[in-house]
C-alpha cells in the first residue's frame, strides 16, 4: 500500500471514530475522465475541444475574467458530468428566466454569471472567441436533449428547505473529512480548491447560499466518496464553509428584486433588507 493510500485510509477510520461511525463507508468511486470530445477537425468539433479547454482551466485561459483560485469546473464536476450542477441538458434548458434577476436570461448570461460571481471576475463579451466555444462545449454536452426552455431553474436544495446548519457539527465534520483536500484553513491544497477566504467564490455565488452548497456537498463529497453524508450532515458543513469571510459582490442588493429571495440568501437586497 502506498504511503499516500495509507494515509487516506487511516483519516477515513479516525473520522468514522470521531463522528460516532454516523457516516456510510464505501469504496471509493471510479474517478470520471470528463465527456467524450468530438474527434473531428471541423470547426464546430474544434470549437468544443476548446471550450473543454477553457472550463478546465479557466484562469489560465481567462486570466482577465477569473479573480480567485477557482475554475468553472471547481463546481461542475468532471467537465460537468456529475449529477448535481452537471451540465448535461444545461444549453437546452436556455433562454431561462433567472428569479435571482427577475429576468429571461441566455445561456451567455448564465456564464456570465458564474464568471462574476463563482469565480470572482469578469464577464465576458458574448460576441469573443472564447465565449463561443465555451457555448458550443456546453450545446454539445445537450446534444441529446431536447429543447425545453425553462419558466426557471432547476430547484436542487428542494431537499434542504426550511432547515438550518449547525455549524458547531459542521466544524467536525470539516476538520475530519474535508480539511485533508481542502486544508484545515479552507484555503485549498494541491488537489482541492479554497472553500472561503479571498480565492474562494464571493458572497454572490450561488454556492454563498448554504442549501445549494449542501446539495452540492451531498452529491458530491468527498470527491473519492469514500464515505457518504447524510442531508443534515452535507447541511452542517456548509453551514460551517459559508460561515466563513469570502469576497464582496457589488451587485447583490439588486438580486431578487420581486421580493422572493430565498430563505438561505446570506445578504440583504433592496426588496428584502
Amino acid at each position: 500500500m502506498h504511503l499516500r493510500q495509507f494515509t487516506t485510509l487511516v483519516v477515513l477510520v479516525a473520522s468514522a471514530a470521531l463522528l460516532g461511525c454516523s457516516v456510510d463507508r464505501r469504496p471509493p468511486q471510479t474517478k470520471s475522465t470528463g465527456p467524450t470530445l468530438p474527434e473531428g477537425n471541423d470547426p464546430f468539433s474544434v470549437e468544443v475541444r476548446r471550450g473543454a479547454a477553457i472550463v478546465n482551466a479557466t484562469r489560465d485561459s481567462l486570466p482577465g475574467h477569473v479573480g480567485n483560485g477557482l475554475r468553472c469546473t471547481s463546481c461542475h464536476l468532471d467537465g460537468g458530468t456529475r449529477e448535481v450542477l452537471g451540465w448535461k441538458g444545461a444549453y437546452a434548458r436556455f433562454p431561462q428566466y433567472r428569479a435571482r434577476s427577475a429576468s429571461v436570461q441566455s445561456i451567455e448570461d448564465r456564464v456570465n454569471d458564474c464568471l462574476e460571481r463563482s469565480l470572482n471576475g469578469k464577464a465576458l463579451p458574448a460576441d469573443t472567441a472564447p465565449m463561443r466555444a465555451i457555448v458550443a462545449y456546453l450545446a454539445w454536452m445537450s446534444r441529446d436533449v431536447p429543447l425545453t426552455p425553462s419558466v426557471s431553474g432547476a430547484k436542487i436544495t428542494a431537499e434542504f428547505e426550511g432547515l438550518t446548519p449547525d455549524t458547531g457539527a459542521g466544524r467536525k465534520l470539516f476538520s475530519a473529512l474535508c480539511a485533508r483536500c481542502h486544508g484545515d484553513d479552507g484555503q485549498g491544497t494541491a488537489i482541492a480548491t479554497p472553500v472561503w477566504g479571498p480565492r474562494s467564490y464571493n458572497i454572490g455565488a450561488g454556492m454563498g447560499r448554504y442549501r445549494t452548497a449542501a446539495a452540492f456537498i451531498q452529491a458530491n463529497m468527498p470527491y473519492d466518496r469514500a464515505v457518504t453524508l447524510t442531508r443534515r450532515q452535507a447541511l452542517d458543513v456548509a453551514g460551517f464553509i459559508n460561515g466563513h469571510p469570502r469576497p464582496e459582490f457589488a451587485g447583490t442588493s439588486n438580486d431578487w428584486p420581486r421580493g422572493d429571495a430565498p430563505g438561505d440568501t446570506p445578504y440583504p437586497t433592496h426588496a428584502r433588507p
